[in-house]
């Protein structure tokens, strides 16, 4: 059994999608070809925004996203302490700061009540600017973005909504990645929607903001990639990345779903025996990982691989408490909610074309834990 198979899904699509590296082959246009100009049209669409731009990793949507906003020392960024360390390394990059917030205790999301807590204390008491708010769609599931975006108006911040791994989700009847000022995902092979590589897209309705991006995306490019305005970076998403994509994209619906059906199947059968995740009810999560909670995870997890059924830790050492982020003075027991999530939760196996008797199996181990 495999925590993510790729397999069944290739099988299915893969006429396609040697069609598709075919044509890129044929016409030589490996940089920002035109399947990237397609893809970049089909998911803006899809997202329900005006502009989409292709880049070359979500790590790097994030960065372009930041350097958009001229984001740099002296600068203030909110996010939370409890998501992959991307999110706060660009922030790192740029010479900006991290401040982080805590979490809500049961969809593992920035806590939006907390956060204008901290950003009125930190506008008190710092003397750096407070500039915006990294809200992250945890394995997922949308951030609470009506809150987190009126705390942004009030206080003059910019919002970059990392929907890394929420492509497909939607929050009240609106796509992830559309629900701030520009959004981002990523395509890397695990993600709800990947490539067989690194890429990433940004998501925005601000011509501006787009036109930016743009010219990041290859170095600050002006008028053409010899003449620079900006500072910008080697972001460019490959032709044949993009034409994976695409074949990929055609099948997307459909596989959002068997999540749906996958998360159902779980959650009858282990939400007697652990924490199941919970989604509210005006949300759909794209259901990246699957993550319970259970006092006796280590022992749970040890089960699970005698068996052959493999699992993982998302995330067993929160931002705050990294060694690279030591310098911002932050400490145990600073962000309780986190680190107690930190201690209990593990993730199982999860992609559209798990089988229900491999689900069983799963379900069988861990209610022996009650």
């Amino acid at each position: 059994m495999n925590f993510i198979d790729l397999t069944e899904q290739q099988e299915m699509i893969r006429e396609e999608i040697y069609r598709n590296i075919s044509k890129v082959l044929d016409h030589g246009k490996y940089i920002n070809g035109p399947e990237v100009v397609e893809l970049e049209t089909k998911l803006a669409k899809y997202v329900d925004v005006s502009y989409a731009v292709g880049c070359s990793s979500g790590t790097d949507a994030l960065l372009m996203a930041l350097m958009a906003y001229n984001t740099g020392p002296g600068d203030i960024v909110f996010t939370t302490p409890f998501t992959f360390f991307a999110t706060a390394e660009v922030i790192q990059l740029l010479g900006a700061t991290v401040v982080f917030v805590d979490i809500e205790p049961d969809t593992y999301n920035i806590d939006a009540l907390k956060l204008e807590e901290v950003v009125i204390k930190t506008i008190n008491e710092s003397s750096l600017t407070p500039r915006g708010i990294i809200p992250v769609d945890l394995f997922g599931q949308a951030a609470d973005y009506d809150e987190i975006n009126s705390v942004a108006k009030r206080h003059d911040l910019f919002v970059v909504e990392d929907g890394a791994q929420s492509f497909g989700a939607t929050y009240k009847g609106r796509k992830c990645c559309s629900l701030s000022d520009i959004g981002i995902t990523s395509f890397f092979p695990a993600k709800p929607l990947g490539c067989y590589g690194d890429g990433g897209m940004l998501f925005s309705n601000d011509k501006e903001l787009y036109e930016k991006l743009i010219s990041i995306r290859v170095h600050g490019q002006g008028k053409d990639k010899y003449h620079n305005i900006r500072t910008g970076l080697n972001g460019r998403l490959d032709a044949i990345q993009a034409a994976i994509l695409l074949a990929k994209y055609e099948i997307f619906d459909d596989e959002m779903i068997l999540r749906q059906e996958v998360a159902g199947r779980y959650y009858e059968g282990l939400c007697d025996f652990v924490v199941a995740p919970l989604v509210r009810d005006y949300n759909i999560s794209s259901w990246a990982q699957y993550s319970i909670l259970h006092p006796e995870r280590d022992e749970i997890i040890s089960k699970l691989t005698e068996k052959g059924i493999p699992t993982s830790i998302y995330y067993p050492i929160p931002l705050h408490l990294q060694d690279a982020l030591n310098h911002l003075g932050y400490k145990r027991g600073d962000f309780p909610v986190t680190e107690e999530i930190s201690k209990k939760i593990f993730s199982i196996p999860m992609y559209p074309y798990l089988k229900a008797e491999d689900q069983e199996k799963i379900i069988e181990v861990i209610s022996e834990f009650r």
